[in-house]
């Protein structure tokens, strides 16, 4: 979440115009994340999201988001809901771009992970994989590895941090996509389970936000996901795999549904390319993100280590041993 588009006090009365069973009262933007403007809305007794959708998203997979998100929270995975205008429609224009509020989730974000944790989100994600298996709709992955070369050839290398490091990409990602598998388990799945989009309430896991990455894709390419983003330790500016943190994760996520001996032998490739993806995207918003924005711009580097690790690692054992 981010504020990239600035609101004011007439653009709350057009919205409660749209939303004539609610009464917002304040508005409150909201610093965290990359991809698209987020604000807190408050009416009287109940917090919601205001989310004002950027660049990246395009406004023809909009309605995706909505329904995926609406028939998540029908199936009790605990996800915001998003709310309907007085026209029965989830989306609405504001400040001549799509917008969206949705319920607002009790609980908070944790800086680090315990095993526990670890646990309980692989549990959540594969309680979510069985619901969306069932689930007819359908997004390509925009940010899948076959998908990513328009976003490889728009980086500038132009940074004195990244000089050296346009080549080990440009073979990385090659090798990546030729050994990247086939057929695996599929459905639709998140795509950006990062800390911050993971919620807890007593220490227990309350909910998944942030749902905009949501496409179809292989189950165990979210768990690689998963991996980079939740497993690794940092200490003196140097990324660790914790091998306990994601040997709990691949438990609490049997714990619902198995995953196959093919699923297992690609971890590595698929965590590379989970890897690939985020130095990407973020060597892009280094790169390009205006400096006039409310944003907090994460560092690329961190990727180009998890890349290094991963390629030094192989099979499945290697990852939880």
């Amino acid at each position: 979440m981010a504020v990239y588009t600035k609101i004011n006090k007439k653009d709350l009365l057009t919205i409660n115009k749209k939303f004539v069973d609610k009464k917002f009262i304040s508005f409150k933007g909201i610093k965290q994340g990359i991809e698209n403007t987020n604000y807190l809305l408050k009416s009287k007794n109940e917090k919601f999201i205001l989310t004002i959708f950027e660049k990246r998203v395009l406004k023809k997979e909009l309605p995706f988001f909505m329904k995926l998100m609406d028939q998540l929270s029908n199936s009790k995975i605990n996800c915001p809901r998003p709310l309907k205008n007085k026209n029965g429609d989830y989306l609405f224009k504001l400040k001549n771009k799509s917008a969206c509020i949705v319920t607002f989730l009790k609980g908070k974000d944790k800086k680090t992970l315990n095993l526990k944790n670890c646990y309980d989100i692989g549990k959540i994600v594969a309680e979510m994989h069985s619901s969306t298996k069932k689930i007819k709709l359908y997004r390509k992955n925009s940010m899948g590895i076959k998908n990513l070369n328009p976003l490889f050839n728009s980086i500038k290398f132009k940074s004195k941090k990244f000089t050296n490091i346009e080549k080990f990409l440009k073979i990385n990602f090659i090798d990546i996509k030729k050994k990247w598998p086939k057929k695996l388990p599929n459905g639709i799945i998140h795509g950006d389970l990062f800390i911050d989009n993971i919620f807890f309430n007593n220490n227990k896991v309350s909910g998944i936000i942030d749902f905009y990455f949501a496409a179809n894709d292989y189950f165990m390419y979210e768990i690689a996901i998963c991996v980079n983003a939740l497993c690794f330790d940092k200490s003196k500016n140097q990324f660790i795999l914790n091998k306990r943190k994601v040997r709990n994760l691949i438990k609490g996520y049997e714990s619902i549904k198995k995953i196959s001996n093919k699923e297992k032998k690609s971890l590595n490739i698929l965590c590379r390319g989970a890897a690939m993806r985020y130095f990407l995207t973020r060597l892009y918003d280094y790169t390009n993100t205006p400096k006039t924005a409310l944003i907090k711009i994460k560092d690329p580097r961190e990727y180009y280590q998890k890349l290094i690790i991963h390629n030094n690692l192989s099979n499945f054992k290697t990852y939880i041993s």
